[in-house]
């Protein structure tokens, strides 16, 4: 018989242990919960604490469930001691609390809960806060305080932030020997995010908190904060240099009273060992309350939430399911799939919370009927010979993939030529290139090499360039927001293109895409940067009122909702994501309700522009159907990008007959 005891901060395996040592299976399946065998006293012993920074923590939970499962697989009887049963009786009873705060944790979540509690907290929050919040708002910030650790997975523009602010501040409002106490935030996020964290402090609050960013700032400058008495209320870091200074930082938690939080909490969704997840890991224990911030939890599949909750409860098993069945269940589509996704949803349901885009009241964006704009005359007969020949390539070869004959450079050569033909001169966008992606144009035709070679806008200004230079001569007359406008493009030669022409006519613009570099710790205060161009767009007497930018380069944690009020598309591709994330820039919370938000569309008559923009709000609506009706929305099991590609092929080729034989 074995026997399970107790030895110091570890669990002590004693009897007859030879069933365990001579099984190799058995050895290696406990050696891998760190037990350490020792033959000559017949003693296995399993380690229940760790030691970090001088602190203990103990796992004793997860280490004797850990050892109970080994006994059960391995069909190994064993009995517990005294002290090993008055600890599992402890365990026991934790558990129990635990499950009871679980199930408050979750009324609270689908708004049952006391209402006296409720009042209570309303109350200091309003009296704390300057900002209106919204219902949900008040409601989840509520759910915040009272879990202290939990994920919110709002849509992007929901005001995310803002809800930290509130259970923030009254979390700091309770009695300081309250183990809920906190009164300073750590927040871990993108740079891009550093700007928001700290407009949203004062539009929230009314005032200016001491906030220390370490940017810029080498590793002794940055230790000297930790270590210090200064009393910064707020510190943002990046994910890059937290993970550098992970011990650093441990003390700096066990210093003081923090609220850490992680902003665009996907970046350490790397299961694999990722040096930036497993570092910022570590952190969890010594915080007094964990946030998780991400409006795409799951951008791969299930596993993509594993780091999230382990987290936001580094102590408990909150997601019962094992990582690799997480990967299987992303990719499944079957009955016990589904109950078993319902178990997982069940599970974690008591600490997130989502706020989906219509609940979030917005004011209703305009989206403007498509500007068709013509084609020049060099343009048009460029543009036709080009498409005909990809065409009959493809029909001529139908056996051929789609992809392989017409999506690939042919494809993206059309879209160039459609709204600016001198691109066809220069190389495809580097990206485009390391995905394989030919620069050949495949056109043997003389004349029409001489047409492209030719072409600049001295000989034939494309007609698009016109249109748009008249629908922002028109934006910028307004005052304030409805004054200034973005334009989204595709292609960086087209944006550089269409910023020339625009300086031309006297009219400034700033390019934001891949070349105008993110602010980093290392970047020279003298660089132009992404952050700087969008800092000065927010400013009242910026001396541009024009943004040209990729959506790719303008993503997540930017908002331009209170410096912007239209979007004009210049051009698309094929990618739904992109564009929707791209209108979240402008249509976001924070907007007042008389507030109008302008959707403008430029399309070259009589080419694959008008598919492209059909495609794309038909995959919008199927996206916004599985965003909005999802508690975490998953894509790879409604979206095969395979089947998108070559549905948007057929889109082409079935347009491009109807046009040629009406």
């Amino acid at each position: 018989m074995i026997k399970i005891d107790l030895d110091g901060y570890s669990f002590a395996i004693i009897g007859d242990i030879k069933v365990i040592s001579e099984n190799r299976r058995a050895k290696s399946n406990f050696e891998s919960i760190g037990a350490l065998f020792n033959d000559s006293n017949n003693r296995i012993i399993v380690p229940f604490s760790t030691e970090d920074s001088n602190n203990k923590f103990d796992d004793k939970e997860k280490q004797y469930n850990a050892i109970l499962r080994l006994f059960n697989k391995f069909k190994i009887e064993y009995e517990k001691s005294e002290d090993a049963i008055k600890l599992v009786e402890k365990i026991d009873q934790e558990n129990e609390n635990f499950k009871v705060f679980s199930i408050k944790a979750k009324n609270i979540r689908n708004n049952i809960h006391k209402e006296k509690d409720y009042s209570d907290f309303e109350v200091i929050v309003r009296k704390s806060m300057e900002r209106e919040l919204y219902d949900l708002q008040f409601l989840s910030a509520y759910h915040l305080a009272f879990s202290q650790n939990a994920c919110n997975f709002s849509v992007p523009g929901s005001g995310k932030t803002t809800i930290v602010y509130g259970a923030y501040c009254y979390l700091k409002s309770i009695d300081k020997n309250n183990p809920k106490f906190v009164d300073r935030l750590l927040v871990i996020g993108p740079l891009s995010s550093f700007a928001p964290w700290k407009r949203e402090f004062k539009d929230c609050f009314g005032y200016e908190t001491k906030v220390r960013e370490l940017v810029g700032l080498n590793r002794k400058e940055r230790q000297n904060h930790y270590y210090s008495n200064t009393d910064y209320e707020i510190t943002l870091i990046s994910y890059q240099s937290a993970a550098n200074d992970i011990d650093d930082l441990i003390v700096y938690l066990t210093k003081h009273r923090v609220m850490v939080v992680l902003d665009e909490a996907h970046k350490i969704k790397n299961v694999t060992g990722g040096f930036w997840a497993e570092s910022i890991l570590r952190l969890a224990k010594f915080a007094k309350s964990r946030v998780v911030l991400t409006g795409s939890p799951a951008p791969n599949g299930y596993h993509d939430i594993y780091n999230l909750f382990k987290f936001i409860w580094p102590t408990k098993n909150i997601i019962s399911f094992p990582l690799y069945y997480l990967q299987n269940l992303s990719k499944r589509k079957s009955l016990i799939s589904q109950q078993n996704l319902d178990r997982l949803l069940n599970d974690i349901s008591p600490f997130f919370i989502r706020i989906k885009k219509k609940d979030l009241n917005l004011p209703i964006p305009i989206f403007n009927e498509p500007i068709f704009t013509g084609m020049g005359k060099i343009q048009n007969q460029i543009y036709k010979y080009i498409e005909k020949k990809y065409i009959e390539e493809v029909d001529q070869n139908p056996n051929n993939s789609f992809i392989h004959k017409l999506k690939k450079s042919k494809l993206i050569r059309l879209m160039q030529c459609s709204t600016n033909p001198s691109l066809l001169k220069r190389p495809l966008d580097e990206y485009l290139l390391e995905e394989g992606y030919s620069n050949e144009l495949g056109i043997d035709d003389r004349n029409i090499m001489k047409l492209i070679n030719n072409y600049d806008f001295e000989s034939e200004l494309p007609p698009k360039f016109i249109k748009i230079f008249e629908l922002i001569s028109m934006i910028i007359k307004k005052n304030g927001p409805d004054g200034r406008v973005i334009v989204w493009a595709t292609f960086i030669g087209n944006m550089i293109d269409l910023q020339k022409y625009l300086s031309s006519q006297n009219i400034e613009s700033e390019l934001l895409y891949g070349a105008i570099p993110n602010e980093n710790e290392d970047t020279p205060k003298n660089i132009i940067t992404r952050e700087k161009i969008i800092n000065q767009f927010h400013e009242e007497d910026c001396p541009f009122r024009v943004i040209i930018a990729n959506p790719f380069a303008v993503g997540e944690s930017i908002s331009l909702h209170k410096a912007c009020h239209n979007a004009i598309y210049f051009e698309k591709n094929f990618n739904a994501i992109s564009y929707i994330q791209s209108k979240d820039r402008i249509h976001r919370y924070g907007l007042k309700d008389n507030d109008k938000i302008n959707y403008y569309f430029l399309i070259s008559s009589d080419t694959i522009e008008y598919d492209i923009h059909e495609r794309v709000l038909l995959k919008e609506k199927r996206m916004l159907d599985v965003i909005e009706n999802s508690e975490i929305p998953l894509f790879s099991q409604d979206f095969s990008s395979e089947n998108e590609d070559e549905d948007d092929i057929r889109a082409i080729l079935k347009s491009y007959h109807e046009r040629k034989n009406p």
